[in-house]
C-alpha cells in the first residue's frame, strides 16, 4: 500500500495511490478507512508531508560503510538524537540555507512511520507497529554541528527535515538501496542491509527510552557519501521502492 497525504483548493486530504492514481480515503491511516469514489492525479495535487509526528527521533552512525568512512568506533547501543518537527517540509519544497551557518549538507535517509502508541516493545513484535517507510533527508549545517559537539542546532533549523513523499508499507527495510542526486550526480549509494542495527532493534530500543505514538518518525541514519549543498541546488532522495523525494535550496 502506498499512503499519501495531499491537498488540494486548500483543503487537506489523505489518500491510497493505485496505478499512479490518488484515491482519496475517509478516515486516516492509523484507525480504519474506506476508500471513496473520489480520484486525483498527482500532476493536480500538492503533496504534503505523509504525516505528522509529535517528534522525530534520529539515528547517528548506523551504516558500516559510513562509519568506517569517517574512522569512529563501531558503536554498541543506537545513537539517538531529535529534530524538531517545526523543520518538517515536503516534497518539492525549498530547503532554506540560514545565515548562522557557512555549509549545510544532505543525509538520505529510510524513514520509520510508526502505527500506534508503543512502549517497551520487543524486537520480534516491532514491525507490527509500523505504518510503513518514507523518504528522509537529515539536512545538517555542518560546520555548526562540528563548532558545537552536540547535534541540536545543526540538525533543527526549520525546513531541515525533508520527508516523504509517500508512505510505503510493503519493502523489506532490511534491505533497500538508499541514495541522494544532487543536481541530478548520484552522491550517496547503499543498501540498509549494512546497517549495523536492523531496524526492529531500532524500534525496541527507542521504545524502551520513550513511548512513541502515531506517526512519528525514526529516521534510521545515512550513508557515506554526505556532503554540502547551495543555493539553486536540487537534492533527490532515492529509496528502492518508495520513490523520490525533491527539494531544492534557497539562501534564507
Amino acid at each position: 500500500m502506498k499512503f499519501v497525504r495531499f491537498s488540494i483548493e486548500a483543503k487537506e486530504k489523505l489518500g491510497i495511490i493505485e496505478n499512479d492514481i490518488i484515491k482519496e480515503i475517509k478516515g486516516d491511516f492509523f484507525n480504519e478507512y474506506s476508500i471513496t469514489d473520489k480520484e486525483y492525479k498527482n500532476e493536480d495535487v500538492k503533496i504534503l508531508p505523509p504525516c505528522i509526528p509529535t517528534k522525530i527521533v534520529a539515528i547517528g552512525l548506523i551504516y558500516k560503510d559510513h562509519i568506517e568512512e569517517l574512522g569512529f568506533p563501531f558503536p554498541d547501543e543506537p545513537i539517538i538524537f531529535f529534530k524538531p518537527t517545526t523543520g518538517i517540509i515536503g516534497h518539492e519544497d525549498a530547503i532554506i540555507y540560514p545565515s548562522m551557518t557557512s555549509r549545510v549538507d544532505y543525509e538520505a535517509e529510510l524513514a520509520i512511520v510508526i502505527k500506534d502508541k508503543i512502549k517497551d516493545i520487543d524486537e520480534n513484535d516491532a514491525s507490527k507497529h509500523v505504518l510503513g517507510y518514507t523518504c528522509f533527508n537529515d539536512v545538517t549545517a555542518r560546520d555548526l554541528q562540528k563548532k558545537d559537539i552536540q547535534w541540536t542546532r545543526a540538525k533543527a533549523f526549520d525546513t531541515f527535515s525533508p520527508v516523504g513523499p509517500y508512505i510505503v508499507d510493503d519493502i523489506d527495510p532490511n534491505n533497500v538501496l538508499v541514495e541522494s542526486y544532487l543536481n541530478g550526480e548520484l552522491k550517496q549509494s547503499s543498501n540498509t542491509k549494512n546497517f549495523i542495527f536492523k531496524v526492529e532493534k531500532l524500534i525496541s530500543f527507542i521504545s524502551k527510552v520513550m513511548t512513541l505514538l502515531p506517526g512519528d518518525i525514526i529516521a534510521t541514519g545515512t550513508p557515506y557519501g554526505v556532503g554540502p549543498m547551495n543555493s539553486g541546488d536540487v537534492i533527490e532522495i532515492k529509496i528502492e521502492g518508495i520513490g523520490t523525494l525533491k527539494n531544492h535550496v534557497k539562501k534564507a
